[in-house]
């Protein structure tokens, strides 16, 4: 670094790093930092080779994880398959020769949840099938492996993007390749009418598909629904007061979201949570 700067040293090590590749921010959970770091100077993976590694054969794994099972009680060791020349990522239970589910890289998205998960290397892995939102959780217990499969997610996602819109610009893809959820928490949702009783509801909002999904758990397997946020010119609107003739017993902050089809009323806990999801849903609705 004395003799030759930051500058050097980042042409040195990050020469080859694949277009798919995820360079974490300062934000990111501590599993990605350290591996990111690991691979560029430990194992020096992107040093000026001559060696490019394609996304076909990057997208391309096997091997294990742990997967949390069925009532959220346990994670139980499950094999996984993921093939970019397939075009699907499958999983298999104990002993079994027919993938428990085949995912098509059209929808499969993969994040980081280490708190949610409660593990330093929780992966979750959304899919969509028969028309609903599917979650999988799951970790390894090696830092290196998850991001390897992570990484191995994204090659699979980049070579479905690049064959299935070969005319897209690269900068437009590449944020499409995977995603966080911009914010998630607690609230409370009434039904329909308006009248029901209000529940607590662990809300996640993706703004890439514009969607606001609400789950009766944070680790449930399947969203109870699904809001579509559209933009202000087609009607959709945040405001932080109550529909006409609603009336809530509790006194704390609320948000009314309009759409075309329904008002949907949410309570928050404090002042600060309603700003905050006030921001990010006026974030999507604003967005083109």
């Amino acid at each position: 670094m004395r003799n030759h700067g930051n500058l050097w040293a980042k042409a040195k090590y990050e020469a080859k790093v694949p277009p798919f590749y995820y360079t974490p921010k300062s934000h990111d959970c501590m599993v990605l930092r350290q591996q990111w770091i690991r691979a560029k100077y430990e194992r020096g993976e992107f040093l000026d080779t001559g060696v490019c590694q394609d996304p076909c054969s990057a997208g391309s794994r096997e091997g294990c994880l742990w997967k949390l099972g069925k009532g959220r009680r346990q994670f139980q060791k499950r094999q996984f398959l993921l093939s970019a020349k397939e075009g699907v990522m499958k999983y298999y239970t104990k002993e079994s020769k027919v993938p428990k589910a085949v995912i098509s890289l059209e929808t499969l998205n993969a994040m980081f949840q280490v708190e949610k998960i409660g593990h330093s290397h929780g992966l979750q892995i959304t899919y969509i099938t028969d028309g609903q939102t599917r979650n999988l959780f799951v970790y390894h217990e090696s830092g290196k492996e998850i991001v390897d499969w992570f990484n191995a997610i994204r090659a699979a996602r980049y070579h479905y993007l690049r064959t299935t819109f070969p005319n897209v610009p690269e900068p437009e893809l590449i944020p499409r390749i995977t995603r966080s959820f911009v914010k998630e928490g607690y609230m409370e949702k009434t039904g329909p009418k308006q009248k029901e009783a209000f529940k607590v509801r662990w809300f996640c909002l993706d703004s890439q598909e514009r969607n606001l999904l609400y789950f009766k758990n944070p680790l449930d397997a399947f969203a109870q629904g699904q809001v579509f946020i559209g933009r202000r010119d087609e009607g959709y609107e945040v405001r932080d007061d109550l529909p006409q003739k609603v009336w809530v017993k509790k006194k704390k902050p609320v948000i009314t979201l309009v759409t075309p089809v329904r008002e949907f009323v949410f309570i928050c806990d404090n002042d600060r949570q309603q700003r905050e999801w006030m921001d990010a849903l006026n974030g999507v609705i604003t967005q083109l």
